[in-house]
């Protein structure tokens, strides 16, 4: 079965998307807009790559492409750093101002691109980027995602989306179907619990925001919407209010305890899946290799996240992570190109088979969703219509705030309602948004 490219709604203007077209013959020796001033041709690099969970076949991938790196670049090496996804906003941000101590290249999640950009840190790779023989392959949502102002300032490097998990076993076992909308999913989780007291019926983390975002979406809420060329918060909406009630009612004594939730993110929630603590999951494309690798290996299946309506699929986040050059490199022409094998077809298929992430080139995930069935849900989730966050600097900041993780977690501890704390965390984005301007 060939599964064409999924069409995602797109986050930015398609004005945008045209400005990224830029008329270059070839590409430039160097580029004049390194902070350094320096392009050395030698020397080590120095990359840092998020930490993933089960972290080994990724290593494997990325090692062979560094290895090819080395051999077409005579006196250049490579030293890769794996870094934690959650506290990744320290460290680059302390990167950004301490050149000395940074990267040449590193992994970022797409929504950090636009917060990124405006603290300076990444180089404007347009030129080379329009002259890479496969950047024209890219999906036009990746090719956005490293996209500001016109401006290119990485490489597409995977997308991912979220899907459902669940335990064909203890489906079995209990003689339950699996949910078709975001009722049945909660009423299922709660008579798992109930059968099987030493396990969640689905793994919900209260620093989950990922997980969250498709509830509040499919109820009809939004994150934030567009207001005089900038953002204002809506989660303190009615439709928002709703999703978000919806997402943190499945934290308690009868699916997942608030104790022992509250405080797990989307890895953690996979982990306990993985290790069979955990009927459901809500767990991205990208997860698979860890679900694999663990003690549920060959019980397990996954559907698209049920929407409201039965039919109905969960908006889910339209994820992915990019590459980028620092501005502050002092390998900038070397630098791009490691940039470039890193993000190529041939890495990203291998990426595929070790990690089960998404290629962001349309004909390579072609290639590799007819040769592996698990990718359908993905798939059918991307073409049902993924979102995206406030393509605004300011996400940066409230992602690194935790503002929403902080919101979920006051209402499923009690400290505070769904009205009071979406009310907060409504002030705490607008304050973002305005001082990002």
């Amino acid at each position: 079965m060939k599964l064409s490219a999924p069409r995602i709604r797109a986050a930015r203007t398609a004005a945008a998307l045209a400005a990224l077209v830029v008329a270059t013959a070839c590409a430039p020796q160097a580029s004049d807009n390194s902070s350094s001033g320096k392009d050395e041709k030698s020397g080590t690099l120095r990359v840092w790559l998020f930490q993933e969970v089960g972290n080994k076949p990724k290593e494997k991938v990325v090692d062979a492409a560094v290895a090819a790196f080395e051999k077409a670049h005579e006196g250049a090496r490579v030293h890769v750093e794996y870094i934690p996804v959650e506290t990744r906003a320290q460290r680059i941000k302390a990167a950004f101002n301490d050149p000395k101590s940074a990267p040449d290249v590193i992994e970022y999640g797409n929504t950090d691109t636009a917060g990124y950009v405006k603290d300076g840190g990444l180089a404007d790779v347009s030129r080379e980027f329009a002259a890479w023989d496969e950047a024209k392959d890219t999906d036009p949502t990746a090719r956005q995602s490293v996209t500001v102002d016109g401006k290119v300032y990485g490489a597409p490097y995977f997308v991912g989306v979220r899907a459902l998990y669940y335990r064909t076993d203890i489906f079995k076992e209990l003689d339950l179907t699996v949910p078709k909308t975001q009722a049945e999913l909660a009423a299922t989780a709660g008579k798992i619990h109930a059968a099987k007291p030493d396990l969640y019926g689905l793994a919900v983390g209260g620093a989950y925001t990922y997980g969250a975002m498709p509830f509040i979406w499919a109820n009809g809420g939004e994150l934030a919407r567009g207001k005089g060329g900038s953002y204002a918060s809506a989660i303190d909406s009615a439709e928002a209010r709703k999703g978000i009630k919806a997402y943190t009612s499945l934290f308690g004594d009868t699916n997942c305890p608030a104790a022992k939730c509250a405080g797990m993110g989307g890895n953690d929630t996979v982990t306990v899946f993985a290790s069979g603590k955990a009927a459901m999951a809500i767990g991205g494309d990208f997860s698979h290799a860890a679900v694999e690798a663990g003690t549920v290996k060959g019980k397990y299946a996954v559907v698209p996240l049920p929407g409201v309506k039965a039919g109905s699929v969960a908006p889910a986040f339209a994820g992915g992570n990019n590459l980028g050059v620092l501005k502050s490199t002092t390998h900038r022409t070397i630098a791009v190109d490691l940039m470039e094998e890193l993000a190529s077809k041939k890495t990203q298929s291998e990426l595929f088979d070790a990690m089960g992430f998404l290629p962001t080139y349309t004909d390579v995930r072609e290639q590799v969703a007819d040769r592996e069935p698990f990718v359908a849900p993905f798939v059918k989730t991307l073409a049902s219509g993924a979102r995206f966050v406030p393509a605004s600097p300011a996400w940066a900041q409230i992602d690194a705030s935790l503002v929403l993780p902080t919101m979920f977690q006051e209402i499923v501890s009690g400290k505070k309602d769904v009205a009071k704390a979406s009310e907060d965390a409504a002030k705490k984005m607008n304050d973002a948004f305005s001082s990002a301007g």
